[in-house]
């Protein structure tokens, strides 16, 4: 086969492994999404991190789960074995909020189920366990991050300790990981401890656990234990780990489970917009792996797509982002988005369309505060809700000035916005807003109201119900003015905790009398480390009020009809 082909790829076979001159690889990434040599993906973005770093790196993508051999393809690491069980959570990918199979996974070759094993961050280490035996296995990736500390499962029905536990890695990374994962592999090639790593999760043995000392830098959860016996414990550690998300300020955090002691150590600081160029710029194939015959439906919804932010300043309560993400918002440098564009254009299928230039929200690009050291301090969990931090600036100009940017750029053709637009910024980002909506929308542009009941927005931590008719409003004016057929597609939530039925009607009202058949109907899932999570197990706010939980899958059918528009 062709060496040039042979070595575009991260290696995940012994003939790539050999192309590129290696008689062994240092680190083997282990990953549940099909390999798609792109920044967008996390297991080969890490992978591309520390191969620039110097070290060997393999990938085996979507191994056999039930045989250890899948992952001997290029021998032995010499240093560790990365775990991710992909791009989301293995149980969202595989079941539906019916607790049903899905029919697709968008991160399989034709989408083909089956592939990608439930709870495949656990499978994947210890199979690693199995086939390696005593070389550290790091866990990482969205669905350790998001349960590194008890959680409640939604599919199984119950409690679950951190993943840690019954995954029997080394060590746990959480957050966005590409520095924590470069510290970790090159703290053991060095031979030192992985003590102390920020964004690090550890799980003590018996007689460590019962030398620690838990000081004034500590906070301790209610145990494992204590969440599977008492309903509102769920609650308590949300609130608390919520308290100790920012990084310059938050605490080392204790859970004692089966007699023994997690260690949770601070989020690591965000890394720099100069760090978020450089990585987002590595020389990536953009492409799937040569080895597959079949289509990757997740590829071909982002190929044409560019992310130029990381962060989310909302802090929805039904969503985990900012527990992965982080609220800080770090955006690359108009020139780094230019040259990954101009790049994009140089692929064989680029057609002349960016589909979408964003990410955690399509109009968040520049925002920044107007003093970090305000930050430093602030316990708050959203930036902008209930109301706006005054030290948040929602700036218009950058993400403006990068558009024209990009559309002024050989060969670009089309510059659209598809990631969701939060209606709250919105509606003071009033030229950026009119700018979108005008040039950037291609034909369709998404907005998540969620709900049009300001007592369940606010438990949800969304803005008022008026923004969505306002920013409705503000859309038709300007298609009007334009002779423009775009239109919206709004995105609701049923059965959110505390949305009574009579609630769930406010939103059937206005979408009766707007004659608004929804595209998509989204069933509330209790997400693991979200708020909305602890007030589906405990059935109270986060200020100890009761509320109304559907949660059998009979109680809750009524406002998912409501929304399919059959009620």
């Amino acid at each position: 086969m062709n060496k040039t082909l042979l070595t575009k790829f991260i290696p995940t076979s012994r003939e790539e492994m050999q192309a590129r001159g290696w008689d062994a690889i240092d680190i083997l990434i282990i990953s549940g999404d099909a390999y798609v040599d792109h920044p967008t993906f996390g297991s080969p973005l890490i992978a591309r991190i520390l191969l620039d770093a110097g070290f060997r790196v393999g990938i085996v993508a979507l191994p056999d789960w039930k045989n250890p051999e899948s992952l001997k393809v290029m021998g032995v690491p010499k240093i560790g074995v990365g775990v991710s069980s992909g791009n989301i959570d293995s149980m969202l990918k595989i079941y539906t909020a019916g607790r049903r199979t899905r029919h697709e996974d968008m991160y399989a070759p034709a989408g083909k189920t089956g592939m990608c094993p439930p709870h495949a961050s656990v499978v994947y280490c210890q199979l690693a366990k199995r086939a390696f035996g005593k070389i550290p296995v790091i866990l990482g990736g969205v669905e350790a991050s998001l349960r590194r500390v008890a959680h409640y499962d939604y599919w199984q029905d119950k409690f679950r300790p951190s993943e840690l536990v019954d995954a029997k890695a080394d060590l746990l990374c959480y957050g966005m990981g590409e520095l924590t994962m470069l510290e970790i592999f090159q703290r053991i090639r060095d031979g030192k401890s992985l003590d102390g790593i920020r964004g690090t999760c550890r799980y003590l043995g018996g007689k460590e656990s019962d030398a620690f000392v838990v000081d004034e830098n500590c906070v301790e959860l209610p145990s494992y234990e204590e969440v599977c016996q008492e309903k509102t414990a769920i609650m308590k550690l949300t609130k608390l780990v919520e308290a100790n998300m920012n990084p310059w300020n938050a605490k080392r955090l204790i859970q004692r489970t089966n007699n023994r002691i997690l260690i949770v150590e601070p989020p690591r600081e965000p890394m720099t917009s100069q760090q978020f160029d450089h990585f987002s710029e590595l020389p990536f194939a953009y492409a799937p792996h040569f080895s597959y015959k079949e289509k990757i439906p997740a590829w071909e919804m982002i190929k044409d797509s560019i992310t130029v932010v990381r962060g989310c300043p909302g802090g929805c309560a039904f969503c985990g982002l900012v527990s992965h993400q982080g609220r800080h918002l770090v955006s690359r440098s108009q020139d780094s988005v230019v040259r990954s564009i101009k790049n994009l254009t140089q692929q064989q299928y680029f057609r002349g369309t960016i589909s979408d230039v964003g990410g955690a929200a399509g109009n968040i690009y520049g925002h920044h505060p107007k003093d970090k050291n305000i930050c430093k301090s602030c316990k708050r969990v959203s930036c902008i809700f209930p109301n706006f931090c005054k030290n948040y600036v929602a700036e218009e100009k950058p993400l403006m000035e990068l558009l024209d940017k990009i559309g002024q750029l050989p060969k670009v053709k089309h510059v659209f916005i598809n990631s969701g637009v939060r209606l709250d910024l919105a509606l003071v980002q009033k030229k950026q807003t009119e700018k979108i909506i005008k040039n950037h929308v291609s034909g369709q542009i998404s907005v998540a109201p969620e709900h049009l009941h300001d007592n369940v927005l606010k438990l949800m931590r969304k803005g008022k119900a008026g923004e969505f008719e306002a920013f409705r409003t503000i859309f038709d004016r300007i298609n009007s003015q334009t002779g423009k057929k775009q239109y919206m597609v709004p995105y609701f939530i049923s059965n959110f905790p505390g949305c009574t039925q009579n609630d769930m009607k406010v939103v059937e009202s206005y979408l009766t009398k707007s004659n608004w058949k929804l595209q998509q109907v989204q069933d509330f899932i209790p997400l693991p480390m979200t708020m909305g999570a602890a007030m589906y197990c405990a059935e109270i706010t986060p200020d100890g009020k009761p509320i109304k939980v559907n949660k059998g899958l009979s109680e809750r059918r009524a406002q998912i009809e409501i929304l399919k528009g059959k009620k």
